[in-house]
């Protein structure tokens, strides 16, 4: 990807500056982030190995009204606090520029974690949400392109009952989301 982000930096908020500024689902948000436990103490020190690292910067395109957003981003904020690596969060609404390169399927959907160097060339990226439960999505906009058809909604209300299945899953959200990241990081 050819984006450069370097604009970006110094624009964003710290990742407890989000989670005190939340207006909705600050409660289940705050629950995923105080609940969240490694899994694996191989995967908490390849994210402390993190903090050798000085040519890395992240930015979080999130919004607290986004559900995907509170299942991941408290994961993502507690692995990247051991990193030590530099974590802004833009608000989506305030930064739809950006987002704008990040379009999942065509939408905005959050949150996505950008992974820069310091000069602002992206070097990779994820988001919206854990592969295995993206899946579901992606499924289920093939077979339902038609945002207007009459069953529409009751079709992604039983696809996103799935897919918070799916969360849970093996180890759960903090498994999933650690081990994509750490893949990503890896790879960088």
């Amino acid at each position: 990807m050819s984006v450069n982000v370097a604009y970006k930096f110094g624009k964003g908020i710290t990742p407890r500056q989000f989670m005190e500024g939340m207006e909705r689902n600050k409660e289940t948000f705050s629950q995923g982030y105080e609940n969240f436990a490694w899994v694996s103490d191989e995967d908490r020190e390849f994210f402390e190995s993190l903090n050798y690292r000085d040519d890395l910067r992240v930015l979080i395109l999130a919004a607290d009204w986004c559900g995907d957003v509170v299942r991941n981003v408290p994961v993502v904020f507690r692995a990247l606090e051991v990193s030590g690596l530099k974590t802004e969060v833009l608000i989506l609404e305030d930064h739809q520029d950006l987002m704008d390169h990040f379009l999942t399927m065509g939408g905005r959907s959050v949150p996505v974690v950008i992974f820069a160097d310091t000069g602002g060339h992206v070097l990779g990226h994820w988001g919206p949400r854990p592969a295995h439960v993206q899946a579901l999505m992606i499924e289920f906009k093939a077979e339902n392109p038609d945002r207007e058809a009459p069953d529409y909604e009751v079709k992604i209300g039983a696809v996103r009952k799935e897919m918070a299945v799916k969360y849970e899953e093996g180890a759960g959200v903090n498994a999933s989301v650690v081990a994509e990241l750490r893949t990503l990081i890896s790879g960088l």
